[in-house]
């Protein structure tokens, strides 16, 4: 038996899917190019804005907000780029709330549909989420759950169809964690987050389609944490990238792909998402 299905539920890991090999992790190194990208885009952008500061141009705000959620031991901290990118563009953003994302993934999603109804309530209308890794397994079950309030998700290298398909350095996680909360800590992934009934249940739900929601898969083969394979869905629009795991928040050029995608879900009526196959289009 494979150290990840000691940790988590053979369920979690179905068959097709694999870990990612030790040395994968090296992929993670073009995080410093993505990093230095995020850097030249924010200088030309900043010389952008005084331009049309300028000229007296601004930019149209976009009608659907867009709540950002964090991935797997991270916070809304993380997706601070991503936001500002957005922003730029016309969206409103909104943080999930999660300071860091190391507790029940039941009572993270309980933590984003709170947030979601205020944002709902706020702006009314739907709002658009935007998911990194476990942030995105996270909007895909709330999509499944509240179809009255979510326009559309998109996820970013979220292994949706294999959660346990990931590299030892998250087992490694998940596993301290489980370990602190038998200590006693409070608010940390316990073993029956990822074995046990609680686990089931939000896998269960990320599997279902999320009825008139329209939802896109961004990935990276280059991805050195997840098996890149399990962040395709059936169910959405496959968007493949190029860069590492971490540097799917920072990179402009993915960014770029994530503003493509919400003006793309934006347009989408119910009717289109009802034609099988147009959420992969």
């Amino acid at each position: 038996m494979s150290d990840v299905t000691q940790i988590m539920a053979p369920f979690l890991m179905p068959e097709g899917y694999g870990r990612p090999p030790l040395a994968a992790l090296l992929k993670e190194g073009t995080l410093v190019g993505e990093a230095g990208r995020l850097a030249v885009h924010r200088s030309a952008g900043r010389r952008a804005r005084r331009r049309t500061s300028y000229l007296g141009r601004v930019v149209e705000r976009r009608p659907d907000p867009v709540l950002l959620v964090p991935g797997f031991l991270a916070g809304d901290w993380t997706l601070t780029a991503m936001a500002r990118g957005l922003r730029e563009q016309g969206y409103r953003t909104y943080r999930s709330g999660i300071h860091a994302n190391v507790g029940c993934v039941l009572d993270a999603a309980a933590l984003v549909e709170a947030r979601l109804e205020h944002v709902a309530a706020r702006r009314d209308g739907k709002v658009q989420i935007v998911g990194h890794s476990l942030g995105g397994m996270i909007a895909r079950g709330i999509a499944v759950r509240r179809p009255d309030l979510v326009a559309g998700i998109v996820t970013l290298g979220s292994p949706m169809k294999a959660p346990a398909a990931h590299h030892a350095l998250l087992s490694g996680g998940v596993r301290a964690l489980g370990r602190l909360s038998d200590l006693g800590f409070p608010g940390m992934m316990s073993s029956e987050c990822v074995a046990g009934s609680c686990a089931e249940a939000a896998f269960t739900e990320s599997q279902l389609p999320p009825e008139g929601v329209a939802m896109t898969n961004i990935y990276s083969k280059g991805d050195g944490i997840v098996d890149w394979r399990a962040c395709i869905d059936p169910e959405g629009r496959a968007v493949q990238v190029k860069g590492s795991h971490l540097g799917l928040v920072v990179d402009p050029r993915v960014i770029g792909r994530v503003l493509e995608a919400l003006a793309l879900q934006a347009t989408l009526t119910p009717a289109d998402l009802s034609v099988p196959g147009s959420a992969t289009a």
